[in-house]
């Protein structure tokens, strides 16, 4: 058995633990842009595939969605359409909104719902897959094929006790995100358009339903392995894996233990993108090895946020009363996660030491991304054997402070060399201003080391240090004006959240202080 050391059972102090960011999949396809503009092209000649319905029955079963009564247009990206080389503008149209709202199934659909199985706050739940999602299949892009996944569009054999819909309350919350977490760089699956119904769907209370059209090269996960390897079913576990390396990893094919380089190679990418996490302040909230994705994308936003008060041990997701998912635990999560997929293919890999060998690549993939990433925050040029030291001493002031964690490293860019007196903005984030100042000559002095430039310094933070995050209470705003049939704040907020490193003086609202009734806000795994 592979064991896993990283403990996940207590809130961890530590949040800086000791580098393909961006989610890209090379592409083996030739990519022919299905640029539809005109008002005669037909919804069924899009272009679809399907590789993952070539797999054998047992890995999905086929099905159709559930129609929504009266479906409507709520949003669209241009950005993530244009990944499948589609006119934005179709998306709003009658027979596109029936589509992805599952009321008309193209012809070249294979529609599905996958198997997978998985653990949940750290215990096996067994059988899960595709409650609420239905894969239509795929259109080509520049950088390779993207499933199109209808998030909401009714009951699968996998839906438990769950009705198999999405409400419009999450559904904004997921399309947002997908699409303000690429606009920061950070790997994600994406969000291409989201339809409403009036129709009621119960939650705490009675809310109306809604359909998200989200793409990603794959939604394999590590608990589609899971699922044969607690089976024992070499066979469909070496079919899934092969597929896997196949599309996804090929040049892991002549590798001497292809299955073992698959292991590190999505070792090495978990833990870049939880880098990519804890560096802008995002809490995922629900990290259970079904929502880890086998491309190292994040992936299932359910009950995530964007950090406000500085809190080492936030926790975001409601349901979490145990902390497992807080901020500080996220790296030795997505750690434990590894050791469950390796787990899982250790039947393939052959050898606990060859999975372990693999799984060895996490810690210092992550160190490096994070030491990266921090040090383009502060505006370092230099790596300097002290620097852990600076990234430690100014996570422990703004703990103490609570500073805000994005209003902290946008105006510590406006920070002069040789002008303290000039320091109010930042130094009035914290409670004992001594200690701000004392780290504030510490960071002077480490950037005299490599001689910075006030203004070279901060254009170059400026561009990795993000103005504008989805707060909470951002998308709660966009949402209560949707529940009116107002869908003009989601589109405002997703143009925000496209540019979050400019200025925007006209939008600067966005980018302020949280107000006092956000505090109140909750989010769960309903959400």
């Amino acid at each position: 058995m592979v064991q896993c050391t990283t403990p996940v059972h207590r809130p961890c102090r530590c949040v800086r633990p000791r580098q393909n960011t961006g989610g890209t999949v090379e592409s083996r396809y030739y990519f022919h842009p299905f640029t539809a503009t005109g008002s005669a092209i037909n919804v069924d000649d899009l272009p679809l595939d399907n590789s993952f319905a070539e797999l054998p029955p047992a890995f999905y079963t086929r099905l159709m969605p559930t129609p929504l009564p009266a479906p409507y247009f709520v949003a669209a990206s241009a950005r993530a359409a244009a990944l499948v080389g589609l006119d934005p503008a179709l998306l709003a149209r009658d027979d596109f909104v029936a589509t992805f709202a599952g009321n008309h199934v193209l012809a070249r659909a294979k529609p599905l719902a996958a198997v997978y199985s998985g653990h949940q706050f750290g215990v096996w739940a067994g059988q899960l897959g595709d409650g609420r999602a239905i894969l239509l299949g795929q259109l080509a892009g520049p950088h390779g094929p993207m499933e199109l996944q209808l998030k909401g569009a009714g009951k699968t054999p996998y839906s438990r006790m769950g009705d198999g819909r999405a409400v419009l309350r999450s559904s904004i919350r997921e399309f947002l995100c997908s699409e303000a977490m690429a606009a920061l760089g950070i790997p994600t699956t994406r969000a291409l358009t989201m339809t409403g119904s009036d129709q009621g769907v119960l939650r705490e209370t009675v809310e109306s339903a809604s359909v998200v059209t989200r793409m990603a090269p794959s939604f394999v996960r590590f608990g589609s392995f899971e699922h044969w390897s607690s089976r024992d079913k070499p066979d469909e576990l070496r079919i899934l894996a092969d597929y896997v390396i196949a599309t996804f990893y090929p040049e892991l094919a002549g590798a001497p233990n292809p299955y073992r380089a698959l292991l590190e190679e999505v070792t090495r990418r978990t833990a870049h993108m939880i880098a990519h996490w804890q560096a802008v302040g995002f809490m995922h909230g629900v990290m259970n090895t079904d929502n880890m994705s086998i491309l190292g994308l994040t992936l299932d936003y359910g009950p995530f946020g964007f950090m406000d008060a500085f809190d080492s041990d936030h926790i975001c997701n409601h349901t979490d009363q145990q902390g497992r998912y807080s901020y500080a635990n996220q790296p030795q999560v997505g750690h434990w996660n590894c050791y469950a997929l390796a787990q899982a293919l250790l039947p393939l890999i052959g050898s606990v030491e060859e999975a372990q060998d693999a799984l060895e690549v996490y810690q210092p993939a992550f160190a490096g991304k994070i030491d990266e990433l921090l040090r383009a925050k502060l505006g370092l040029a230099t790596a300097q054997d002290d620097d852990a030291q600076l990234f430690d001493a100014m996570f422990t002031l703004m703990d103490a402070s609570h500073a805000d964690f994005t209003l902290f490293f946008r105006r510590l860019g406006a920070l002069r060399l040789d002008a303290p007196e000039h320091d109010a903005p930042l130094r009035d984030m914290f409670v004992a201003r001594e200690d701000f100042d004392a780290w504030a000559l510490r960071y002077r002095a480490r950037l005299r080391l490599e001689n910075s430039v006030d203004a070279e310094r901060k254009l170059a933070m400026d561009r990795v240090n993000p103005k504008y995050v989805l707060r909470n209470h951002l998308a709660q705003v966009a949402i209560e004006k949707a529940q009116a049939r107002d869908f003009s704040e989601v589109a405002r907020l997703l143009a925000v959240l496209e540019h979050p490193f400019d200025e925007q003086p006209h939008n600067e609202h966005y980018a302020a202080l949280p107000p006092d009734w956000a505090s109140h806000l909750a989010v769960s795994c309903s959400s």
